[in-house]
């Protein structure tokens, strides 16, 4: 009886870092094996819909994909938005390759609160070239992953750094061109430049270009637009971004606490000595409201902050038996 991967006592010949316990909460390294069996059921009839499909199921649609390598004449850095991520992966086929796939050994994750992030050092990226000649070719870099935390769990961020690379003949091939110096000649040259044709070399400058173009291109897409009011549109746009002042962030009342002596005095008084005209209407409103005595004369001492028109902080206001204030200082 042979078992199933719903038997608990399944074992996976991927290992058991491949064993699927939910129904998709899976190891994230499983993804890329997923990854590599999509890959490997292209046919030569796939087309764009077949590639956006296939980014569409792997990466996210806010996904980067960064290529970084030497060249000869100096280090290079590519970065891809969503839209282009299907492109590339169609033209490492059109330069002759017939088979990708990639290898992680010895990976690391880290677990967030929204995302996982994949850390592998000893990342190989296995191309089998049909053209010019058949060569399988390994690159070999660090590759970091970054997943969303959920169920779909597709790529976020791809960033891979090529070290090096190496193309491999088969001896049997060299075995058939041994007497033709010619043949031997073209296959000690190599068909890739750190492990890369040239289609997707070129496809990755073309990028350089077309990636700031993308918000001109989903305009026209949108409204229908030519291309000189697109560009006018959207240059009137950044200026306007640029011209409007920040947008200043929302700040909350704060109450100042202060401890006064006799607080409801103290309102009065200080208000009492900024108008000369209003102070008199303002006494006597508070006089009414007063119990004052009837004989004699009630100081009602004031602190304020605000010094007074001698420059004194402290003063005091008298009233006399006619209800009327008067400051002393």
């Amino acid at each position: 009886m042979s078992s199933t991967p719903h038997d608990p006592f399944y074992s996976s010949p991927f290992g058991p870092f491949y064993r699927r316990h939910t129904p998709y909460m899976v190891q994230p390294e499983y993804r890329i094996y997923e990854m590599n069996k999509r890959l490997q059921s292209r046919t030569e009839d796939s087309d764009n819909l077949w590639w956006d499909a296939f980014a569409t199921e792997f990466f996210e649609d806010d996904a980067t994909l960064t290529l970084s390598f030497c060249l000869e004449d100096g280090p290079k850095r590519y970065t891809i938005g969503r839209t282009l991520i299907p492109r590339y992966f169609s033209t490492v086929f059109e330069g002759g390759v017939t088979d990708l796939y990639y290898i992680l050994k010895h990976s690391k994750e880290s677990y967030h609160n929204s995302s996982i992030t994949v850390d592998c050092d000893q990342c190989a990226m296995v191309t089998q070239h049909g053209k010019p000649m058949f060569t399988k070719v390994c690159t070999e870099g660090r590759l970091i992953l970054e997943f969303t935390f959920d169920d779909l769990m597709r790529i976020k961020t791809w960033h891979f750094t090529i070290r090096q690379y190496r193309e491999l003949v088969p001896r049997s091939i060299l075995a058939m061109h041994a007497q033709d110096p010619q043949v031997l000649d073209q296959l000690s040259k190599n068909i890739t430049r750190m492990g890369l044709t040239n289609f997707t070399l070129n496809y990755l400058r073309l990028c350089v270009i077309l990636e700031p173009m993308q918000e001109l291109m989903s305009r026209h897409k949108t409204y229908n637009l030519s291309p000189r009011d697109c560009l006018k549109t959207c240059l009137f746009q950044k200026w306007q971004r640029m011209v409007a002042p920040p947008a200043e962030p929302t700040r909350q009342p704060t109450t100042k606490r202060r401890k006064r002596k006799n607080s409801t005095s103290s309102t009065s008084n200080s208000s009492a000595g900024n108008n000369a005209n209003s102070t008199g209407s303002k006494k006597k409103t508070a006089a009414a409201n007063l119990s004052l005595p009837t004989q004699g004369l009630g100081a009602i001492p004031n602190c304020s902050l605000n010094p007074g028109r001698d420059g004194d902080l402290c003063h005091s206001t008298a009233v006399t038996p006619s209800g009327q204030f008067k400051e002393k200082h």
